[in-house]
């Protein structure tokens, strides 16, 4: 095996490793895959600007991401059926993060379960939530992250109808898998993947089966799932999901300048600019691409992170210059664990570790805190990006809001 430079080495070697149905499933878009193609290409138009002669000593990545200390500005981003890359994979990919010191994100449609994870983890993790028809079902699942000790929730806005996504379709994708001849042919050749398989008892969605009404059993979970997504989510629900967390709340989907507007006035604690990894609205704008007019409409309302298109640390540099406090990847740690397991989500984080250090240091600056839109080069005549405005802490809006009350009391006095 040559080695493994960059995350697209994962990529070659996890398409060699996993069953065509699972790597299309990561590594596939909504209808003609625009949107997806677009995530990745916008970011190689952003330009970077080299300085030399300044001291490149002591250099930092460590940061926060709400509130919480971070090793470097990296998520992992909630994806479904990770335990179908490799066996317990969200399970692995899950202690991967945490020795790293960057935060995990576990999927609702994850193989393993909330409990699986807190059972291999020390430290707390974030927990997705999809809105389902069933609200007792959506209640014990909040409940259920509550008890584990998630630190975050993070409300995913943007999946109320599925994209329609093509190879999923054409590939029969289920979980676990059929076995016609064609899944049977996809699976015997790669023989390594079936032996995690075979050495594991978590082979359907962990956080479904056995805790949603009716379902016991695959048969029983695929009509459950088509019928469940609720197309009524509207931001009362927000208000809802916010009061009975009771914690730290993170929106996730939001694409539109009007939207994050909205999303500021929530009372959430950051969003994240996503268009699901380009597997909702084909034809919608890159995550990178609008990243900039929201950091200028809520940037200093509510924290902003970037989720879609991240395959490099030049590319979380990028993101953290136009406006973002923080970043997720998802398509590069399920290349490293569909390769090699724990050890390739562990390879994937310090390659782009070294890759925004190292782009860091050439760019000039040696805390990545510092990082802001000064280092992204524009040509005669283009305008500059505008300064990254800064989001409140806790205690700055709550004292604002103070001083509105007191206002207000006064005015009626």
């Amino acid at each position: 095996m040559s080695a493994i430079l960059e995350i697209a080495d994962l990529k070659t070697l996890a398409r060699r490793r996993v069953p065509k149905m699972f790597f299309d499933y990561a590594d596939s878009g909504a209808w003609t895959e625009g949107t997806y193609r677009a995530n990745e290409a916008d970011f190689a138009d952003i330009k970077l600007r080299q300085r030399v002669l300044v001291d490149m000593a002591n250099r930092s990545l460590e940061t926060t991401m709400i509130g919480e200390k971070v090793a470097m500005p990296v998520a992992l981003a909630p994806t479904g059926l990770t335990g179908m890359q490799h066996a317990d994979g969200e399970m692995l990919a899950a202690r991967a993060a945490e020795e790293f010191g960057v935060p995990f994100t576990l999927s609702t449609m994850s193989i393993c379960s909330i409990e699986d994870v807190a059972s291999v983890t020390a430290k707390p993790f974030w927990f997705q939530l999809y809105v389902m028809r069933d609200r007792d079902f959506v209640n014990a699942l909040i409940d259920r992250a509550r008890a584990a000790g998630c630190s975050a929730l993070v409300l995913t806005l943007d999946l109320q109808i599925l994209g329609q996504r093509h190879k999923d379709l054409r590939n029969g994708l289920t979980a676990p898998p059929k076995f016609t001849p064609k899944h049977i042919y996809q699976m015997a050749t790669r023989p390594r993947w079936c032996m995690g398989m075979f050495g594991t008892k978590r082979r359907t969605f962990g956080n479904i089966v056995g805790h949603a009404k009716g379902v016991g059993d695959l048969s029983s979970l695929s009509s459950w799932t088509n019928e469940q997504f609720d197309p009524r989510l509207s931001w009362k629900d927000v208000e809802w999901i916010k009061k009975r967390w009771g914690g730290k709340l993170i929106l996730k989907g939001i694409l539109d300048k009007e939207d994050a507007v909205m999303a500021a006035k929530s009372g959430a604690d950051a969003i994240i600019v996503s268009n699901h990894g380009g597997r909702q609205l084909d034809g919608a704008s890159s995550s990178i691409s609008v990243l900039p007019e929201i950091a200028e409409a809520v940037g200093d309302k509510i924290e902003i992170h970037l989720d879609g298109g991240i395959r490099s640390g030049q590319d979380v540099l990028k993101a953290l210059c136009l406006g973002a406090k923080g970043t997720y990847i998802g398509r590069p740690f399920l290349y490293g664990l569909g390769a090699m397991g724990k050890q390739g989500v562990t390879l994937a984080l310090d390659i782009i570790r070294k890759e925004l250090d190292t782009t860091l240091a050439l760019c000039g600056k040696r805390d990545i805190n510092d990082a802001g839109p000064d280092l992204i080069y524009t040509a005669p005549g283009e305008a500059a990006p505008k300064a990254r405005p800064k989001a409140r802490t806790g205690a700055a809006t709550a004292k604002a809001k103070q001083g509105g009350s007191a206002a207000k009391a006064k005015a009626k006095s």
